[in-house]
């Protein structure tokens, strides 16, 4: 019997993609069906569906479901999840949609067909309301927020059966790991203990120290990258792949990490978001999400530990997945190494501690990134691919 934790629900794995002999078949019969276009979020919502990450849910929510997950993160049937997932559209279109009709849910740029829908309900969300609950804002500037603001005015629900999982599979061949086949590997490893580390940026050296605290109490760290779609100036998955694998070739004990990646698309809603991130890797097994500093948040629309405190207002049975709380981390000159906000008794003076933002624009311009903030490897590798951007301009 597995070791590792329970999928969310208690009752197995739901991944929704269509076996494989039957997606032919029904592909031909979407393509006669009403189409509704999704956007890059919806579209990285089915995928997420198709691998089982979304278990236990089985489709787009309808309004009972998207009220509880807004106000108390709760479905309807009292299972925890913090965050909506919604299909939108246009009050044109959803007037035209039966109830109990079978939808084609496509891209809304390229008009691919990614899953079927049987849509049973219809409703008007009140985005306020989903703002000011899952964002703790209303400030359109939030990326969060904006994506809410720009939905369609109806909410279509109904079960989805996928059909494609796009690109990734085939883009991604060694990085691209369903939460089915991530557990396989825990348990051929010997893991039960297992920690996530989430990242859409190439690991610093402050990240490295956070994933080796993980494995001191942990018997591995999952690396799991984001490969949906990023913010305007993120470095590219593939890069980041390459710069991430350098860091564990040349500083990391083998066998005590494995990378991998998924294909979210970030929210950006902090500690409600920090909540989502532990549920999806509680499916992949593990049994501990590392959370930082201000984690999935943006500007400064949540407290730095924001994401800390809010596990702890969570109830008995929620989530078995546990946060792994670190301080923020940096290279002490006093202490001589990595230490964190806990373990550092020492002034802002003596630390070294650049933002993602700062080390793009050295790396850019072609300035010295400080050793005690990256590793000369991950760095090579990211030159080049600013110099690929300077030549290619």
């Amino acid at each position: 019997m597995s070791k590792l934790v329970q999928p969310h629900g208690g009752k197995g794995l739901k991944a929704l993609l269509a076996p494989q002999a039957k997606r032919a078949e029904e592909l031909l019969r979407a393509g006669d069906l009403r189409k509704v276009p999704m956007t890059s979020r919806e579209i990285s919502d089915v995928l997420m569906m198709a691998m089982g990450a979304y278990t236990p849910i089985d489709g787009f929510m309808a309004e009972a479901d998207w009220r509880g997950v807004c106000l108390d993160m709760k479905l309807e049937n009292g299972i925890f999840w913090p965050i909506p997932i919604t299909l939108s559209c246009v009050p044109e279109l959803a007037d035209l949609i039966g109830d109990g009709e079978e939808v084609a849910l496509t891209d809304g740029e390229s008009g691919e067909i990614f899953a079927i829908m049987k849509v049973t309900e219809k409703y008007s969300p009140d985005k306020a309301v989903e703002c000011e609950h899952v964002y703790r804002t209303a400030d359109a500037a939030h990326p969060g927020v904006q994506k809410v603001l720009e939905q369609g005015e109806i909410n279509l629900a109904g079960r989805v059966t996928c059909l494609s999982e796009g690109e990734y599979p085939a883009k991604y061949p060694d990085l691209y790991i369903r939460p089915a086949q991530a557990r396989e590997m825990f348990e051929a490893n010997g893991w039960s203990r297992v920690a996530a580390f989430q990242t859409r940026n190439p690991m610093q050296r402050a990240h490295e120290h956070l994933v080796k605290i993980a494995i001191e109490v942990t018997d591995g760290v999952f690396i799991h990258q984001v490969l949906g779609k990023l913010k305007p100036g993120d470095i590219p998955a593939d890069v980041r792949t390459k710069a991430i694998q350098a860091m564990i070739d040349n500083y990391f004990v083998p066998g005590t990490v494995i990378q991998a990646g998924y294909p979210i698309e970030m929210r950006y809603a902090g500690p409600r978001e920090a909540l989502f991130h532990a549920l999806i890797r509680q499916n992949f097994g593990c049994s501990h999400l590392i959370v930082g500093r201000d984690h999935a948040g943006v500007g400064d629309y949540y407290g730095p530990f924001d994401a800390h405190e809010i596990f702890d207002t969570l109830w008995e049975g929620a989530l078995e997945t546990q946060a792994l709380k670190i301080d923020i981390t940096f290279f002490c000159k006093k202490c001589y190494g990595m230490a964190t906000g806990k373990t550092c008794p020492h002034g802002e003076a003596d630390r070294i501690h650049i933002s993602g933002t700062e080390q793009r624009a050295m790396l850019a311009e072609g300035a010295d990134v400080p050793l005690e903030f990256s590793r000369p490897e991950v760095v090579k590798i990211l030159r080049e691919y600013y110099k690929s951007l300077a030549e290619n301009q």
